[in-house]
């Protein structure tokens, strides 16, 4: 007997208002990765499409760290973008933008206070509620297509192993079952007008991620591959990376790990 998804696709469609991100979905029980799959040339070119998996057999975050999500519970998905002129410079800000809507997503269906992380995590009473990794395919020395990898902690209760940061899900904060086609719905909406913002108005998209991080002015610690720096946390400028304060001046950082030092 087939057994059915747990997944209410005419519950997500009746709430995805976009014209043309999440348009074409794919739904999966399992895979590799959403990200590989996007990105894997004899797959998909449709820009806007979205593959969701209910288990990633090898989902990751930065650095290679893996991605532990229960299969059903929560929402591990990617969104493919085909990069023209308006966004191949912008993908640090397309990065932290995501960050702030998911966020903001977060914060207007449910009212709980959600924070960002540089460059990529989103916290609830600092644990992580989420996570995005952005993956590219270059032709030569052009980007041709990107891959937005999110996961949301929805309805998972129980987290083994060792984490950087505690992680949480909507169920554990609000002691309810989340609709999971409700947050997915309502952050594609949101994301497909953050496309616009980003390619017209980044600077609108950089004070709105500003505005959700709790780190700016904190002394901090870099880990860049486990070389330890210790400084403050000054800001991010124009393209999203850090700006990191210390006694020799600033420093622009565009990778690395941060946590505030108490």
């Amino acid at each position: 007997m087939e057994i059915q998804p747990n997944f209410n696709f005419t519950q997500f469609d009746i709430k995805l208002e976009t014209e043309t991100v999440g348009r074409n979905f794919l739904y999966f029980t399992e895979l590799d990765s959403t990200n590989a799959f996007l990105l894997d040339k004899t797959n998909q070119d449709q820009s806007g499409t979205v593959v969701f998996a209910e288990k990633q057999n090898a989902g990751r975050g930065r650095f290679q760290n893996v991605w532990e999500s229960a299969k059903g519970q929560n929402l591990t998905f990617s969104i493919l973008l085909n990069i023209d002129k308006h966004i191949k410079d912008k993908l640090n800000i397309l990065n932290l933008g995501t960050s702030q809507i998911l966020a903001a997503t977060l914060e207007n269906l449910f009212q709980v206070q959600v924070e960002v992380k540089w460059p990529n995590d989103i916290l609830i009473k600092k644990k992580k509620i989420a996570g995005i990794l952005i993956e590219t395919v270059s032709f030569g020395a052009n980007i041709k297509k990107a891959a937005i990898g999110i996961g949301i902690n929805v309805n998972q209760t129980q987290f083994l192993g060792e984490f950087n940061l505690p992680p949480t899900s909507l169920r554990l904060e609000l002691s309810q079952t989340i609709e999971r086609e409700k947050v997915l719905a309502e952050f594609l909406n949101n994301f497909e007008e953050l496309l616009w913002k980003v390619k017209n108005k980044p600077n609108v998209v950089m004070q709105n991620w500003r505005e959700k991080c709790h780190m700016i002015g904190e002394k901090i610690c870099l880990n860049q591959n486990g070389k330890l720096k210790y400084g403050v946390f000054d800001d991010v400028d124009e393209t999203g990376q850090l700006l990191f304060r210390t006694d020799k001046g600033i420093e622009v950082i565009n990778y690395g790990d941060v946590t505030v030092v108490q």
